[in-house]
Formats: structure tokens, sequence, C-alpha cells
């Protein structure tokens, strides 16, 4: 009897290690996406050229994000996850990993 409470509770621990791993990583992928879009040197930067400021190019993305960001709470599935929220969150959890990557071996996202 008590192997089988002990599987349960490390079956228990395995999932919620696994899950806080994939939790980081996805905030991480975020937060690196995030990062990669506002800085002076971000992708909304370079899309736009040199012709916009960098601060007026950062307002611009982070008005973006916000907005993005609230009209996402209506998209949030309530019960199962499809395939596009599966896709996407792990895609961020890749992403996040491939940020700590280049963190660490370059020191800089």
């Amino acid at each position: 009897m008590t192997t089988i409470k002990l599987r349960q509770e490390l079956h228990s621990f395995v999932n919620t290690f696994a899950s806080c791993i994939v939790l980081t990583l996805v905030l991480g992928g975020i937060g690196g996406t995030i990062y990669k879009m506002i800085s002076p040197e971000g992708w909304i930067a370079n899309a736009f050229g040199r012709s916009l400021s960098a601060g007026a190019a950062a307002l611009g993305s982070m008005a973006l994000i916000a907005g993005l960001a609230w009209f996402s709470r209506s998209w949030a599935p309530n019960g199962e996850r499809s395939f596009f929220f599966q896709f996407l969150i792990y895609g961020f959890a890749a992403a996040g990993f491939i940020y700590l990557v280049q963190l660490w071996t370059k020191g800089m996202i």
C-alpha cells in the first residue's frame, strides 16, 4: 500500500515540476519576444527603419502589445485547449528555451 502512495506522490511531483519548467519557459518566451519587439534595435524599429525615432517605435509597439493583451482575454479557452493554443504555448516555450540558450552563450538576448 505504501509503494502505491509513494508512486502517486512521485508522479504528482514530477508532473508539477514539469509544469513549472514549461511555465518558466513560456514566460521567458513571452518576455523575450516583447523585449525583441520593443528594444531600440528590435523588430519594430527595424521594420520602420531609422526614419522614426526609437522612442516612438517603442511607444507604438507597447500600445500594440497592450491592445493584443486586452483582446486576448476573450481568446482564452474555458475547457480543453485546442491545437492552436497548444501550439501557441509550446511555441512560446521553445522561444523561451532559445532565448535562454542565447542568454547563456552570448550573455544577451
